[in-house]
């Protein structure tokens, strides 16, 4: 049920994306360029999110349980760090600079250009150099390396 869900939720931000022109680069470049000729159309679709998300907010706070679930889920972390922040300033300067945020790119793939599957690629080859990091792969590689050539 839960699997479905999500599903339903993904296809209805797709449409809301798809919709609401967020897919298209040059609305996010457009909303960016404050100096030259500016495009609200960004800001109006983040308000109605906006309003959206406090809406159903302000009823989460209120509620004893989840709709479909038995409770709800403890926040991880609200602790805003170095880490946070970093990653923070890389999505902004990669959406600023790409036009692309990942979920329009992926609605995106439905038609996709050389720059949509471009970005894709780029972003799933981040995420794999991220967790890769995470996991401490390039030390443990490099240990080997230095294992091996000091048994020769």
């Amino acid at each position: 049920m839960q699997l479905a869900i999500a599903f339903v939720a993904g296809v209805v931000f797709a449409l809301g994306l798809a919709v609401s022109g967020m897919t298209n680069p040059g609305r996010i470049v457009g909303f960016l360029d404050v100096a030259g000729t500016w495009d609200p159309s960004l800001a109006l679709v983040m308000a109605g999110a906006v309003s959206a998300h406090l809406a159903a907010a302000q009823w989460a706070l209120r509620a004893r349980k989840p709709l479909w679930a038995a409770a709800f889920s403890p926040i991880g972390s609200s602790r805003i760090d170095a880490p946070l922040v970093a990653g923070a300033a890389f999505f902004g300067v990669g959406w600023g600079a790409a036009g692309f945020c990942p979920g329009p790119a992926l609605v995106d793939l439905v038609a996709p250009s050389t720059s949509v599957v471009a970005f894709v690629i780029s972003m799933i080859a981040g995420m794999g150099m991220f967790h890769a990091a995470r996991r401490g792969w390039p030390k443990v590689r490099l240990a080997r390396v230095f294992h091996r050539i000091s048994t020769q």
